[in-house]
């Protein structure tokens, strides 16, 4: 398993908070998708607001997303996840069903457009988690 990489939800300012980020860090964005360049649907209104983005400086790594839209707000608490990425699939199954012990399973663990394995849960403490295994090329 890799370094726990914290996830932070907005509320359609990402890219606001975004360039914050890299003027305060001295970082970059080196990625970055719009809900519109993605296959899932959703209101046209959040189009250009962000999918998923990752902004590193130095060691530190971010993952940043607004939120699919006005009936999912995130609130002090909800807008941040940490995010595990794992190296190998039988270590993400164990772990997200360990994990599943009195949680509340908000994504269940499944194969996803991008070539992982995903999945997300709010655990019994109310920390919520985010479960990601990269599919090797040839089995995507």
């Amino acid at each position: 398993m890799e370094p726990i990489t914290p996830y932070l939800n907005f509320n359609g300012n990402a890219a606001e908070a975004l360039a914050f980020y890299a003027k305060a860090f001295d970082g970059e964005i080196v990625f970055q998708q719009p809900y519109g360049d993605s296959p899932m649907a959703g209101s046209p209104d959040w189009k250009d607001k962000i999918m998923h983005a990752t902004f590193q400086a130095g060691s530190l790594t971010l993952m940043v997303s607004d939120t699919p839209g006005p009936e999912e707000q995130v609130t002090a608490g909800s807008n941040t996840q940490l995010s595990l990425n794992f190296k190998h699939e039988e270590d993400i199954d164990r772990v997200f069903a360990a994990m599943s012990e009195g949680a509340r399973i908000t994504m269940p663990l499944q194969d996803t457009f991008w070539g992982a394995k995903f999945g997300m849960l709010v655990d019994k403490f109310d920390i919520h988690w985010m479960f990601n295994f990269d599919r090797p090329k040839e089995q995507q």
